[in-house]
């Protein structure tokens, strides 16, 4: 199935005792696909806290999302781990399940891999895996540069593109100019989802999107279809969204919008903080800005 277009990287449901509500992760995958008119969902990424999700868990969301998705919209899973055998664990666990790609981090721990064994890495696990694999190209000291990846999207079979995170549009344009024709290239600039589709990203795969899934939507049709006044608009609506989440405990943040949008889906898991006080009141005026809200 086509992995393009807005793909929200769902926030996991926890119950009070960070236990996975299995019950709430499903009417959240019925929404996005149902209400909200997403291209797609992933599951267990950053978002969704899918570092600190066992084999066991992750299998569980995925599982779900699977099931409720029914065919009807490509299912991603994450991959966050720190060794290549941890990657594999995870793959193994996951080979039966309907999915459309995995989303697999660099390992990242401390000590960067050499270009060589990223290489390899990944190679090993787009060998191994039942699934595609894609880049996610999130980790600040184990990032991948446009040259790698293209490497790796031209040369290892099963490798079929990137989901480019942090905040830099250059490196996205650099990786885009150079690697259209490479692989599935899916932009994570959530602030630059405007300028990452008109630059001709395939889709995105960012937190923005499971804030605020409507309007992002509305921006990728805006896109496509040239309207460029009403994607600027648009554009000016979810930054402040993208302002007022964006921190630390960032998945916590976009479990407060999602909450106040009447979609539950607890709190984060130890350590990371709930949102503050004052971050809930900044997501709060920044949905009702949006006109996601009603103000008051």
């Amino acid at each position: 199935m086509k992995i393009e277009g807005i793909v929200p990287p769902m926030a996991t449901p926890f119950k009070a005792d960070e236990s996975v509500d299995e019950a709430s992760l499903r009417a959240e995958v019925e929404y996005l696909i149902s209400s909200a008119g997403a291209h797609g969902v992933a599951v267990g990424g950053s978002t969704g806290e899918g570092h600190t999700l066992s084999t066991d868990e992750l299998r569980c969301v995925v599982g779900s999302a699977v099931d409720v998705a029914a065919g009807r919209r490509p299912v991603i899973a994450g991959i966050i781990v720190d060794s290549t055998r941890q990657a594999l664990e995870k793959a193994e666990a996951l080979a039966d399940l309907d999915i459309a790609a995995l989303q697999a981090t660099p390992v990242h721990y401390l000590f960067r891999p050499s270009d060589e064994t990223m290489f390899r890495h990944f190679a090993l696990l787009a060998e191994k895996a039942a699934q595609p694999v894609m880049v996610y190209n999130v980790v600040p000291w184990s990032y991948c540069s446009p040259a790698l990846l293209d490497k790796m999207m031209r040369e290892i079979p099963g490798l079929i593109g990137v989901k480019q995170s942090a905040g830099d549009l250059k490196l996205l344009a650099d990786l885009l100019h150079c690697s259209a024709d490479a692989g599935v290239i899916m932009s994570a600039v959530d602030a630059l989802l405007y300028p990452s589709f008109a630059l001709g990203a395939q889709g995105a795969i960012a937190a923005i999107l499971t804030a605020a899934p409507e309007l992002c939507v509305r921006l990728w049709d805006q896109v496509q279809a040239g309207d460029h006044v009403g994607a600027l608009e648009t554009h000016l609506k979810l930054l402040p969204i993208w302002n007022a989440i964006m921190d630390d405990n960032l998945p916590a943040n976009v479990k407060t919008a999602l909450a106040l949008q009447g979609r539950p889906a607890g709190g984060p898991r130890m350590p990371m903080a709930s949102s503050s006080g004052e971050q809930r009141a900044a997501i709060k005026a920044a949905l009702e800005g949006a006109g996601m809200l009603a103000p008051g």
